[in-house]
C-alpha cells in the first residue's frame, strides 16, 4: 500500500497533546516528512431538554471555532521547524478519525498523561484504542519530565528527548518481528543506538511460572533464548549491514523489562496483535502495561501496520 511521507498527530490544546506535537514535529523534521495536524470532536445529537419535552440541537459553530483555534496554535508552535504542515478539523470520534487517516500516513503520534493509578489504567480512549487499530506505527508520548516523573497538566511542557537510545522487545512472534523492523528504521532515521531485548520469566520470584519443573536449567533457557534472539536480529539486519544492534536475553517478563529500560532510553518499540473489534480495543497485556508505565515514548506496531 502506497503511503504519504506524513506524520499524523492528534491535537486538542492540552499539555499532553502539545508535548506529543513537539515529538511529532521533531520526527517529521528528522526525516524530511510532512506534518498533518488533526483536531477531532464528537457532536452529541442533543444537549438539553427543552420546555416542550423535545431536545435542543447543539449549534457546533462555537466548537468548530475552538477547534480551529487549537489548530492555529499548534501550527504556530511548530513553525520554527520549517516543515510542510497541513491541519484540519474533523467531526467524529478522535480515535476513529485517526485510525482512518493512519491508512495513508507513515506514523501517527498522540499524547497521554500516563500518571498511573486506576483512573489512568486505560490511558484514555485515543491513546489506548488507536495503537490497537492504526494502520501505521503509533507513538504514544507521555507527559513526563526528563527523569520520567509524571507532570500535572498545567506544568511547563518539557523539551523533547530526541531518540538516541532505542529499545525493542523481541519474543519470536510475527508481531515482534514487525516491531524489530520498525525499530531498525527508527534507529537509522535518528542515528540512534538500538538494543533488542528478550524476556525469560523463569526466575525464582514467587508466582512466576511456578508450574515449571525444578529440573529446568534456567541458564540453559537463557542461552537458548539468546541464540534465538541473535538469529532473529541477524535476519532482520540482512539489508542493514552497517547497523549494530545490541542483544540481551534477560530474566523477567517483557513488560517488566521494557518498562525498566524506558527509564534509561528515549524510545521503546514493541509489537501487539491489534486484533480489531471489541477485543482489540485493549492491546495485549505487555503493550498495555508498557504504555501505562513507560517513562519515555512508546511505539506500538501491530499486524495492521502493513508495509512496515
Amino acid at each position: 500500500m502506497a503511503r504519504d511521507d506524513v506524520v499524523l498527530v492528534g491535537v486538542d490544546g492540552s499539555a499532553p497533546a502539545l508535548h506529543a506535537l513537539d515529538w511529532a514535529a521533531a520526527a517529521a523534521a528528522q526525516r524530511g516528512w510532512q506534518l498533518h495536524l488533526v483536531c477531532a470532536y464528537s457532536l452529541p445529537s442533543f444537549t438539553a431538554a427543552s420546555l416542550d419535552g423535545g431536545y435542543a440541537a447543539l449549534d457546533d459553530s462555537a466548537i468548530q471555532e475552538g477547534a480551529r483555534a487549537v489548530l492555529d496554535e499548534a501550527v504556530a508552535r511548530v513553525a520554527h521547524h520549517g516543515l510542510a504542515v497541513t491541519a484540519k478539523v474533523h467531526t467524529g470520534d478522535a480515535a476513529g478519525v485517526l485510525v482512518e487517516l493512519s491508512r495513508e500516513a507513515r506514523l501517527v503520534v498522540v499524547g497521554t498523561r500516563g500518571r498511573g493509578g486506576f483512573a489512568e489504567r486505560l490511558l484514555g480512549t485515543v491513546s489506548s484504542a488507536l495503537p490497537a487499530h492504526a494502520h501505521c506505527p503509533t507513538v504514544v508520548v507521555p507527559l513526563r519530565d526528563g527523569e520520567g516523573r509524571a507532570l500535572p497538566d498545567d506544568a511547563e511542557i518539557p523539551p523533547v528527548r530526541v531518540p538516541r537510545r532505542i529499545v525493542v522487545g523481541v519474543d519470536g512472534s510475527p508481531q515482534a518481528e514487525h516491531a524489530l523492523r520498525a525499530a531498525i528504521g527508527e534507529a537509522e532515521a535518528w542515528d540512534a543506538e538500538l538494543t533488542a531485548v528478550a524476556g525469560v520469566p523463569l526466575g525464582t520470584r514467587a508466582g512466576v511460572l511456578a508450574w515449571l519443573p525444578a529440573a529446568v536449567d534456567h541458564e540453559q533457557v537463557l542461552r537458548d533464548m539468546q541464540e534465538g534472539l541473535d538469529v532473529v536480529v541477524d535476519q532482520a539486519l540482512t539489508d542493514h549491514p552497517d547497523l549494530v544492534v545490541k542483544r540481551h536475553a534477560l530474566d523477567g517478563s517483557g513488560a517488566e523489562l521494557l518498562t525498566e529500560f524506558s527509564t534509561a532510553t528515549d524510545l521503546v518499540v514493541l509489537g501487539s496483535r491489534g486484533r480489531g473489534g471489541f477485543a482489540g480495543l485493549l492491546l495485549g497485556s505487555t503493550s498495555q502495561a508498557v504504555l501505562h508505565h513507560a517513562a519515555c515514548p512508546v511505539m506500538v506496531v501491530t499486524k495492521n501496520c502493513d508495509g512496515v
